[in-house]
C-alpha cells in the first residue's frame, strides 16, 4: 500500500530540513493520492523531479530528473510546474532551498536507463 502524499510531503520536507535546507510547499495538491513534483533550487540552478510509474508491487514511489540544474534552468521548471498544474488540480509542489542542490532521493532516484532496462 501506497503511503499517502500528504505524510510523505511532511516526512520528504522534514527530511531535507534535517540537512539544514529550507523546504516549502508551493502548492498543496491531493492529500491522498496526488501527483509529487519535487524543484532543488540552488548554487548551480534549479531542478526538477517528477515520479515514474511504479514497478513495485508495493507502490513504492520512484522519481526521475526532469530537469537538471543549469543558471537558466528556473523559468523552464516554472513552465513544467504551470503546464502540469493547469491539467492535474491535484499535484504537490515542493520546493527544497539547498546550495549544494541535493535532492534526498537516494535509492527513490531512477535513471533513464532504469527505465529502459538499457546500460
Amino acid at each position: 500500500m501506497r503511503l499517502r502524499s500528504e505524510i510523505w510531503v511532511h516526512a520528504y520536507m522534514r527530511r531535507a530540513q534535517a540537512e539544514g535546507c529550507a523546504a516549502y510547499v508551493v502548492r498543496r495538491g491531493d492529500p491522498h493520492a496526488g501527483a509529487i513534483l519535487i524543484c532543488i533550487a540552488g548554487t548551480a540552478g534549479t531542478s526538477l523531479f517528477t515520479p515514474v510509474p511504479a514497478d513495485e508491487p508495493d507502490g513504492e514511489r520512484a522519481w526521475r530528473e526532469r530537469i537538471a540544474a543549469a543558471p537558466e534552468s528556473a523559468a523552464q521548471v516554472a513552465r513544467h510546474v504551470e503546464k502540469e498544474a493547469s491539467f492535474d488540480p491535484d499535484i504537490w509542489v515542493i520546493e527544497i532551498e539547498d546550495r549544494d542542490n541535493r535532492n534526498f532521493l537516494g535509492d527513490w532516484l531512477k535513471s533513464d536507463a532504469d527505465r529502459t532496462g538499457s546500460p
